[in-house]
């Protein structure tokens, strides 16, 4: 591929002496180009594209204008028409008044490139660098880690609708991969049935016939289903993405028996976290979030510095299905800060992120002081006043044993398994020293078995037990009040950014828009320092405000 250098692109004196001028307060991607010079270069895309020839239109460009579109949360279209007829965009592009910009699908040609060369994190990762080159990151910053939920881009179905439209929709796309062998395969009334998208509206009220029309979409999805894995069957229908989507919706939703084909009933289905919601965007997940917000869609994790110094600056973008836990994602976020040389040496988080394995995983292999709140000990032995929860007891890691408040020792110590089998310790003492014991009532509710204690492996367990004490302290409290002001970081991406509901389909798409939202939010964020703006306040209401009058 022949590509230019920069060096061509300088901008042209009347063009920066007409912006200047149509601008006399200065603009965002004027100081963009000021400030920051030309961040992309054609060499970090070459591989993106064939060798021979050359783009339509320069790969830094593209990748400046997809930036900076994403700092306006605008559409492709009007990215385009901003690249025309914007002095500004002129200016940061370096492109001459007259010059006449690209037509806009060659934005989505570019997004296509950086994902399918497995370069989608390009961009963030390069203003990354150009922020610690010029020094605007600590080593070893204090950081924090936050998410919340993305809405995907597809309508929620129920499931006749699901099933209907899955098959309708792979019926396109057949009949434009190999119309003539789906001609061969399909009667007279599947036109009928599947020639217009289905909808809820559209199907029979009476619950009888609405049984019926979903028994006949199964045998008509299986019969497909056996054709276009049948060995006369061209091989390039099994390559279509949506033919496997479908096949994975008919085992979720339907089963044979007896060469007949029934409908699941409640009692009968996968779990909801395995569920496919929609044929359009089959990792789209159902989730939930304190029993009042349910979204289908996925969850971003967003890292960030917060130094008091310097720009708070986001360091890392994690997106995830729905449904995950956000403790299982802390330690993918840590091995990817890790891999940056960007590591903090205090990492904030909310309780949702904390747990005994992340506490002693985090210290250990990242040397992270992890900050947050632990979950507190359920048991019902800490709500009752003078019970015995298990602080009260004393355990010898290397005698196995563990001594009750009594003076007893436990009987047994051996393995166990806790949730999603989690390797854990289960310490049982003797029944006859339980039930004869004085204090009984204050340690178990069972009548007739002996106190049980399930304990964490030992490094997790003293991670656990001095976790909670720390939590209890004053210093813990004014260390973690640094974390709320992620919230303003969300809500910038969300309301300013327009990240609550993807832009596109799939996981990979949607992290690519979160990765782009970040980066605007860094560009905005080190534009405003370096022009000595204050950071925003929590506002207060008039009200709030009467408290400290």
């Amino acid at each position: 591929m022949s590509l230019q250098p920069e060096d061509d692109f300088e901008i042209p004196v009347q063009t920066a002496t007409v912006a200047h001028a149509a601008f006399p307060n200065g603009n965002n991607y004027m100081k963009l180009r000021d400030e920051l010079g030309v961040i992309f270069k054609d060499e970090q895309f070459a591989i993106l594209y064939p060798r021979r020839g050359q783009p339509a239109e320069a790969p830094w460009r593209l990748a400046l204008v997809t930036l900076m579109q994403f700092m306006e949360d605008m559409t492709d279209r009007e990215a385009a028409d901003a690249v025309r007829s914007r002095i500004d965009w002129k200016y940061a592009l370096g492109l001459e008044l007259s010059d006449q910009g690209f037509h806009y699908s060659i934005l989505s040609e570019f997004r296509t490139r950086l994902l399918e060369g497995q370069e989608e994190e390009s961009l963030f990762t390069t203003l990354l660098d150009l922020f610690r080159a010029k020094k605007w990151f600590k080593a070893r910053s204090l950081q924090r880690t936050d998410s919340t939920y993305i809405l995907a881009s597809v309508r929620t179905l129920n499931r006749i609708e699901l099933v209907a439209q899955t098959l309708y929709h792979v019926l396109d796309l057949l009949a434009q991969v190999a119309p003539d062998w789906l001609k061969e395969q399909v009667s007279p009334d599947w036109f009928e049935r599947y020639s217009q998208r289905p909808t809820d509206y559209r199907f029979p009220k009476s619950e009888t016939e609405r049984l019926a029309l979903v028994a006949t979409i199964g045998e008509d999805g299986y019969h497909l289903l056996s054709q276009i894995y049948s060995e006369k069957a061209p091989e390039l229908l099994r390559t279509v993405p949506a033919v496997e989507t479908m096949r994975r919706i008919w085992v979720q939703n339907f089963y044979q028996e007896e060469n007949r084909v029934h409908w699941r009933k409640e009692g009968n289905l996968p779990p909801a976290s395995r569920m496919i919601a929609s044929p359009f965007d089959p990792e789209a997940r159902f989730s939930t979030k304190r029993q009042s917000i349910f979204w289908l869609g996925y969850k971003v994790h967003f890292t960030e510095t917060c130094e008091a110094d310097q720009p708070n600056l986001i360091t890392h973008v994690e997106t995830t299905p729905s449904n995950e836990q956000d403790n299982l994602a802390l330690d993918t976020i840590q091995v990817a800060l890790k891999k940056k040389e960007l590591l903090p040496q205090q990492h904030v988080v909310d309780t949702g992120y904390v747990s005994a394995e992340n506490l002693v995983r985090s210290e250990k292999e990242y040397g992270i002081d992890l900050l947050g709140p632990v979950r507190p000990d359920n048991s019902w032995q800490t709500r009752v006043e003078d019970a015995f929860d298990i602080t009260h007891f004393q355990i010898d890691w290397g005698r196995k044993a563990v001594t009750c408040p009594m003076g007893k020792t436990s009987s047994n110590w051996g393995p166990g398994k806790g949730p999603r089998g989690k390797p854990t310790i289960q310490v049982q003492f003797h029944k006859k020293d339980c039930s004869y014991c004085a204090a009984r009532e204050r340690c178990t509710h069972s009548k007739t078995a002996p106190r049980c204690l399930t304990l964490q492996l030992q490094d997790q367990q003293l991670a656990l037990q001095s976790a909670r004490q720390r939590q209890q302290t004053k210093d813990f409290r004014e260390q973690y009040a640094i974390r709320s002001g992620i919230e303003g970081t969300i809500g910038q991406a969300a309301d300013k950014l327009g990240i609550r509901r993807s832009r596109y389909r799939g996981q990979a798409k949607t992290h690519f828009h979160h990765l782009m939202a970040a980066s605007a939010i860094n560009v905005k964020r080190v534009l405003d320092w370096l022009a000595g703006k204050p950071r925003s306040q929590v506002r207060l209401s008039h009200f709030a405000a009467l408290a400290f009058a």
